[in-house]
């Protein structure tokens, strides 16, 4: 089959999971990641055959994405903050709302920085990686660690790390049941906020495919990550440290009530779809 006739066949393939324009752009992603042709060959080489083995390759894609499993599980990969990262069943894919908030985090933490000797940073909730793993190449100088409590997690994130050739200081504990030993300048996470009474309200291709545990609170109280945190940051946290959180947008005057009186300054922020979801603080 040529190049042409199947991304015809891809796009039919796809359609009652994806969008023309979706599954153009996927099949575009996979003719690269498979046949190694950019989107300007995919088009000057657009009648050239497909041989045998990358069009067996690519219809595995096609079953694969009509099961509703995520793109990024099948490349085994995503971009993020300008870094690429491996992700798996292990990890929740990144969202562009977490990207939002490293950006509000990376602000304020230069200038904290050009004021600190040695930055220390806790990540609660590793996942992937990605938080910390931005932060230490935006901060290298700094001392970034991070906590989570699924092994399988902390895997992805060591592979990403030595990827990057980063070094982040991994922690496996459950956060929620230790003390911490040591202080620090910036703590931020985007811990497991979804209450169990929305499940309803999750696509079938997140709770399929991404760790429950990574979505979920693991009790009927939604905010007993930030409680935790809440106390945490009241011994744990320096003079002048920053706290950056991702919430849940129906939580947010809640959530932040919770920092109220701890920090000299803290506030609600919204994402770019107009919805309450970070939390900044000034201790």
């Amino acid at each position: 089959m040529t190049i042409s006739a199947f991304k015809q066949h891809f796009i039919t393939s796809v359609s009652d999971f994806y969008t023309e324009s979706e599954s153009t752009f996927l099949y575009s992603i996979f003719i690269e990641k498979i046949v190694g042709l950019d989107s300007f060959q995919q088009r000057r080489f657009s009648h050239q055959e497909l041989l045998i083995d990358d069009e067996k390759q690519l219809l595995e894609v096609i079953a694969a994405l009509q099961t509703n499993m995520p793109y990024q599980h099948i490349l085994g990969e995503t971009d993020f903050y300008g870094m690429t990262f491996f992700v798996d069943e292990n990890v929740l894919i990144p969202r562009p709302e977490t990207e939002e908030l490293l950006e509000i985090a990376i602000r304020e933490i230069r200038t904290l920085a050009a004021h600190t000797s040695e930055l220390k940073i806790l990540d609660i909730g590793t996942g992937s990686g990605i938080i910390p793993l931005v932060l230490k190449k935006h901060f290298p100088e700094a001392v970034v660690s991070s906590i989570d409590f699924f092994e399988k997690a902390l895997e992805t994130a060591r592979k990403n790390a030595a990827f990057h050739e980063l070094d982040i200081h991994f922690i496996h504990s459950d956060y929620l049941n230790i003390e911490l030993n040591e202080t620090y300048d910036v703590i931020i996470s985007n811990p497991p906020y979804i209450g169990m009474e929305e499940e309803s309200e999750i696509a079938d291709s997140v709770k399929e495919f991404e760790p429950m545990m990574a979505l979920f609170s693991p009790t009927a109280d939604a905010l007993i990550f930030y409680r935790k945190i809440a106390e945490d940051s009241k011994k744990h946290l320096n003079k002048n440290g920053l706290l950056f959180l991702e919430i849940n947008q129906k939580l947010g005057p809640e959530t932040l009530e919770l920092y109220k009186g701890l920090f000299s300054k803290v506030e609600l922020i919204k994402d770019l779809s107009g919805n309450d979801r970070f939390i900044f603080g000034i201790k």
